[in-house]
């Protein structure tokens, strides 16, 4: 497993965009694979002309980079190691520890022999000052741990496909993780990303004071993905049982955590409005490994977890997600793409007998998708190992299938 693991659909990307009078800007979570993918980049322009000469490669975390602490540092160092006559591939990892790096990355990108790729593991590093200066001049690839289908493709084999569903939950879908054998050791590993993102990302950052404050709300977050709420929802509860926090700070924290793509929000979206609401949000998290690390053994509503896992796969797939509002009922993901509206509903399992309202699982969960009168494509994933079916135009689609691309929405 020591190999570097294939990541087509990143790498894919790169490849397209290289050479083009492009920044190119791969942002996603600490340690979800951003330098192995610029390692698996080198490899191919390596085997594709490009010379060891022609690729310069820096990762500003590592100490042996600490001395560059200004733009002028930064670029003045790479320009002295520029080749003249070629192409040059500049790499930059971790470039928003450099205060004011923009200001090097385009000295870099108008120079005609640079292509400039840079790697951050905050959303910060494409607000601001960078997206004032660079704009109209990059063009971000979105990265995130590794998916169901390229875990599954990672070890090798597609047998006892729910057994390995609940291993890519519990043991992490980073990449690395897959390196360590014992739960102890994968519970270390997850520790340490956790930190890293709370303390470099957030806390020196936002020069945050209430670390347990922060912390405490991470934990709320974690402990209710799936669930519509608010800052002021979260504030109330916090209070409630104790603690001093306003709704402007835990604003600011939840916006911290999506920022170091730790959290990821949901907004919601009227549906027959065709507009986005204001009121309440869901979160998901980008690891749901990171979740057992953080809370244990805490019991989890698995349909939200495999909701969880639904939503970081459209995204994946490129798409726009929302939760969708239908009058009253609520459709769990609008996905927009290029071809338009998807629909999907997300449930565990469908199976059982009617409930109080007499009303079957299945009938609850349709009903939501049945509301919508357009033509859009309508799917319900679950877990159930039962045959394909479809419901008067919506799909039911075992979860599994759909994840590794074999059913439902075209692999993008």
């Amino acid at each position: 497993m020591s190999e570097l693991l294939a990541r087509p659909q990143y790498l894919d990307q790169l490849v397209s965009f290289r050479d083009k009078d492009l920044i190119k800007v791969v942002t996603g979570i600490r340690r979800c694979g951003k330098s192995t993918l610029f390692d698996l980049y080198a490899d191919y322009l390596k085997e594709n002309g490009v010379e060891d000469r022609q690729i310069i490669r820096l990762n500003l975390e590592f100490p042996e980079y600490h001395e560059l602490q200004t733009y002028m540092q930064l670029y003045e160092y790479i320009k002295a190691q520029l080749c003249e006559d070629v192409k040059n591939y500049v790499f930059i990892d971790e470039v928003q520890t450099v205060p004011e790096f923009q200001k090097a990355v385009d000295g870099l990108y108008v120079r005609k022999n640079c292509d400039v790729y840079i790697t951050g593991s905050n959303a910060h590093i494409l607000s601001g000052d960078l997206a004032t200066l660079l704009s109209g001049r990059y063009v971000e690839i979105k990265m995130l741990p590794l998916s169901f289908r390229e875990y599954i493709a990672a070890l090798g084999e597609k047998t006892d496909l729910i057994v390995k569903y609940r291993t890519y939950l519990e043991n992490s879908s980073f990449p690395y993780a897959l390196e360590l054998s014992k739960k102890k050791d994968i519970r270390a590993y997850l520790g340490s990303i956790f930190d890293s993102v709370i303390l470099k990302d957030i806390v020196t950052r936002r020069k945050v004071a209430d670390v347990t404050g922060l912390q405490a709300v991470t934990r709320f977050a974690f402990d209710n993905i799936g669930n519509l709420t608010s800052a002021t929802n979260i504030a109330n509860t916090m209070i409630s049982g104790g603690r001093k926090i306003s709704v402007h700070t835990v604003e600011n924290y939840l916006e911290a955590l999506t920022e170091s793509f730790i959290l990821y929000k949901a907004g919601r979206y009227d549906v027959k409005g065709k507009q986005q609401l204001v009121t309440r949000a869901k979160y998901y998290i980008s690891d749901i490994g990171l979740r057992y690390c953080l809370l244990g053994n805490k019991k989890a509503d698995m349909g939200h977890i495999l909701e969880n896992v639904v939503y970081l796969e459209l995204i994946r797939r490129g798409y726009e997600v929302h939760i969708g509002k239908v009058g009253s009922a609520e459709v769990d993901f609008i996905a927009i793409g290029e071809d338009g509206e998807e629909y999907y509903q997300v449930a565990y399992t469908v199976e059982g007998e009617p409930g109080k309202d007499g009303k079957t699982t299945l009938e609850r969960e349709l009903s939501p998708l049945e509301s919508i009168h357009d033509h859009n494509p309508k799917y319900l994933l679950t877990l159930d190992f039962t045959p394909n079916a479809s419901h008067n135009g919506i799909k039911q689609v075992n979860a599994l299938d759909w994840l590794l691309g074999e059913q439902g929405s075209a692999w993008k």
